[in-house]
């Protein structure tokens, strides 16, 4: 497999999706029965749900976060952390992926645009800034309360609901040179676009990934394989 060449002028934004995840056993967001994790996404994954039923909803991130808890970052998450390792600030990491997997393989210049499982926020939106949260709760009544007084809810971006850091990802995206991206399907919008973005002003865009995104045609390179066996040797830096 050909490497790519990474100049030293060369400015690196990568998209990761759940296929990277899954390679570190974390179930992709749907199944091929529709569900994610045996529940319905208008169930678990939206604004109405936690109103409706906000007890299913913390039951069903409590267990995501067992789940990620136990998963551990596998070669392409190393990967990725080295590649950052060598570009510096020529490097950004866009994650799809609410999982801290990049985190824990040494990944900094990075964010999660759809949020973070091992953060909440308050549920009335009042300001305050997302908080460290473990926990796993058993119950309703277990879930803390913001200072403000309003319940506290997972720092996940629902259906719905706006990308999270979308300003930086897009400044991020017009200085790249390169876009990487990895394990997506290319069906969930705005980061399908992300590809159409970067080819607007000249930017290569290469895809990895066991099988063609939906998007397969924006890209003037796609590796089809897994990932974690894919990026350890796909890289050519030049030295700066």
């Amino acid at each position: 497999m050909a490497p790519i060449s990474i100049a030293a002028t060369d400015r690196v934004f990568v998209l990761t999706g759940a296929g990277i995840s899954a390679e570190s056993g974390l179930p992709t967001f749907r199944a091929s029965d529709g569900l994610w994790a045996g529940h319905r996404i208008e169930d678990v994954c939206t604004p109405e749900a936690l109103q409706r039923n906000p007890a299913l909803v913390w039951e069903f991130y409590s267990a995501r976060r067992v789940s990620a808890q136990q998963a551990q970052p596998n070669p392409a998450h190393f990967a990725l952390a080295k590649l950052e390792g060598r570009l510096g600030d020529r490097f950004f990491l866009c994650t799809q992926n609410v999982d801290d997997l990049h985190e824990r393989a040494g990944s900094r210049r990075l964010v999660h645009m759809h949020g973070e499982l091992a953060k909440s926020r308050c549920e009335a939106d009042c300001g305050r800034p997302p908080v460290e949260d473990h926990s796993i709760y058993r119950s309703l009544d277990e879930v803390g309360r913001c200072v403000c007084g309003a319940r506290l809810r997972p720092h996940i971006v629902f259906f719905g609901e706006i990308p999270l850091a979308m300003d930086r990802i897009q400044q991020e995206i017009d200085r790249a040179t390169l876009m990487l991206v990895v394990g997506t399907s290319g069906s969930v919008y705005p980061a399908a676009n992300f590809v159409h973005w970067a080819r607007t002003h000249g930017a290569r865009t290469v895809y990895v990934g066991p099988e063609p995104p939906l998007n397969a045609t924006a890209f003037t390179r796609v590796v089809e394989g897994r990932a974690g066996e894919a990026l350890p040797d796909l890289f050519n830096v030049a030295e700066s």
